[in-house]
């Protein structure tokens, strides 16, 4: 039986496409109100695992609990516990950030007011505004705002800051930091070392598909004997670290 003081438990995780191994061996306990980073390189593998976990990847090998759910075969209990923002985002663009809002709320029974979440990401100005014309980090608390509407107590977050200038990125942050204040339990898929050492209490480095770390960002670099996250990522895969786009 699985530990049920842990929010995810992921054993063993196998995943292949063709000839090519995506992910090898992956085993990840995430604790409740925890942020674990993955961080890897382009291809590492990190997209595959958090999608094995959320559900929407069936694994070819291993096995996944959320909150002691198994996310294939209870996939609507799932999801009322689970918040998934992906790195690109098929929203109606015609939609304005309140209709949004509107829609994706009505799958849940206790979903965030409407005018609170719109606050929360920093929106409020925007709501009348059409998807389409939202600035790239107005999309990304957007969709962050929509991973959050159903209250889930676990998120994943997939490079949400791609693409996103310094004073986006701070704002972002901000709210990643605003969840951990509130226990929520939180997998954040990342390149970017800054960001990874702010706002992770623990950080599993993944490289050619196996999860060669699992570590704080402190322990990380005293283990490479490195001087930063950076020297330590390159030191433990013998990758130079993404520049964030």
């Amino acid at each position: 039986m699985e530990d049920e003081s842990a929010a995810v438990v992921a054993r063993n995780l196998g995943k292949r496409y063709g000839g090519t191994v995506a992910v090898d061996d992956v085993s990840l306990r995430v604790e409740t109100g925890e942020i674990l980073g993955i961080l890897g390189a382009n291809g590492a593998g990190k997209t595959t695992t958090v999608e094995m976990i959320a559900g929407l990847r069936r694994p070819d090998r291993g096995h996944v609990r959320v909150l002691g759910l198994d996310p294939r075969r209870e996939r609507a209990k799932v999801r009322q516990v689970l918040g998934i923002q992906l790195q690109q985002a098929s929203l109606h663009h015609a939609l304005t950030v309140r209709e949004l809002i509107e829609m994706f709320a009505a799958f849940y029974p206790d979903p965030r007011p409407a005018g609170e979440l719109l606050e929360f990401v920093g929106l409020t100005s925007q709501r009348a505004t059409r998807f389409e014309k939202l600035s790239g980090g107005q999309q990304q608390r957007l969709s962050i705002a929509l991973a959050l509407i159903g209250r889930p107590r676990v998120a994943i977050l997939d490079e949400l800051t791609t693409g996103l200038d310094p004073r986006a990125r701070r704002q972002v942050w901000a709210m990643i930091e605003r969840l951990r204040d509130e226990e929520v339990t939180v997998i954040l898929v990342s390149h970017a070392m800054e960001e990874v050492e702010r706002l992770c209490h623990r950080v599993a480095l993944l490289d050619g598909g196996r999860l060669t770390a699992l570590d704080t960002p402190a322990g990380l670099v005293a283990r490479a004997g490195a001087g930063n996250l950076d020297e330590a990522f390159v030191a433990l895969s013998g990758k130079e670290p993404e520049e964030p786009a």
